[in-house]
């Protein structure tokens, strides 16, 4: 949709779930930014704020509907259930990519400074199809968010996972990129691995994380967690080669265990005790269960992936 020496038109794509308290103030930030944009010839006039419905189960759907119809600035699609905040950022981006230039994904909870999209864009301008927020710092976090944040990008760095250091899901991305995301199949989703394997001329921009403008967070630490697995076993097989490399020392120990049995009872110095026992077989009855829980996640992942299941569904959208 790139048109010689006009504006980009640019699409904000906003993942809600159940966020009636805080959206009416996100979306009236939204709106200042686009229009500011718009006004200074940054954007094009049919540059819109689509924000997308995750299966809420408050009045956030009834609100998205409301401010589409007083403001033709906003668009809403509403997915049939809760799928998740991956998936229903990936419908967002995937439901506008032709009609835009250009989408960034936020959320809703006006946490992420939308003057970064203003830098976004301009970056754009410059030649870059992928342009990523990176937070400046984590003033607002608490230390154990902080310090489970930044074990977190180690650890992806250590499983060979691709991602941008502080980054989320804050980013602009052209329309050529998105078609290029859209090849990816894949259920199981990870898109801060996933958008770098994208490709392109990218860059990043800085912005200071807020508070939250309202409500509480729906992302606690359990879902947290679950990112962070699938995000390793989506893109990492290094987990299934350490259980590997355990088996192989596991085995080596258990041989040398043998070989140190069969020297005891042929020098007759065998001592009768259930402690020694017990021990071994603890070690290794708790190494082999935990080896198939690494073993069964990926096997799990196989079996999602070969249903080719939709990743959402869209049940309804504004006017």
């Amino acid at each position: 949709m790139t048109h010689c020496n006009q504006p980009p038109t640019l699409y904000v794509v906003v993942p809600c779930y159940n966020e009636q308290e805080v959206l009416p103030l996100s979306s009236d930030a939204f709106r200042v930014q686009v229009q500011a944009m718009i006004s200074a010839g940054k954007v094009g006039s049919a540059s819109r704020v689509l924000f997308v419905d995750d299966g809420s189960t408050d009045g956030t759907w009834e609100l998205v509907e409301r401010l589409a119809q007083e403001d033709p600035l906003f668009e809403g699609i509403a997915l049939s259930r809760n799928r998740g905040h991956q998936n229903a950022l990936l419908a967002g981006l995937m439901d506008c990519r032709d009609r835009c230039d250009i989408a960034i994904s936020i959320d809703a909870d006006g946490q992420d400074d939308p003057a970064a999209m203003e830098d976004m864009v301009d970056a754009y301008a410059r030649g870059c199809e992928v342009v990523y927020g990176v937070r400046s710092d984590r003033k607002t976090d608490t230390a154990f968010k902080r310090s489970s944040a930044r074990g977190f990008y180690r650890l992806m760095e250590r499983m060979d996972v691709e991602t941008v250091y502080d980054h989320a899901d804050y980013r602009l991305m052209s329309s050529r990129a998105l078609d290029a995301l859209a090849q990816f199949e894949e259920v199981n989703l990870f898109l801060r691995g996933m958008v770098p394997l994208v490709g392109f001329t990218s860059t990043s921009v800085s912005y200071e994380r807020r508070a939250r403008l309202a409500g509480t967070s729906h992302y606690p630490l359990s879902k947290m967690m679950g990112l962070a697995i699938d995000g390793i076993t989506s893109f990492s097989v290094k987990p299934m080669r350490l259980v590997g490399c355990f088996g192989l020392v596991a085995s080596l120990l258990g041989i040398i265990g043998i070989i140190w049995a069969l020297v005891c009872v042929a020098i007759g110095q065998t001592v009768s005790g259930w402690a020694s026992v017990i021990v071994v077989v603890s070690f290794f009855g708790g190494a082999q269960m935990l080896s198939l829980g690494v073993v069964g996640e990926y096997v799990g992942k196989t079996y999602l992936e070969s249903k080719r299941r939709p990743r959402y569904v869209v049940s309804n959208r504004t006017k």
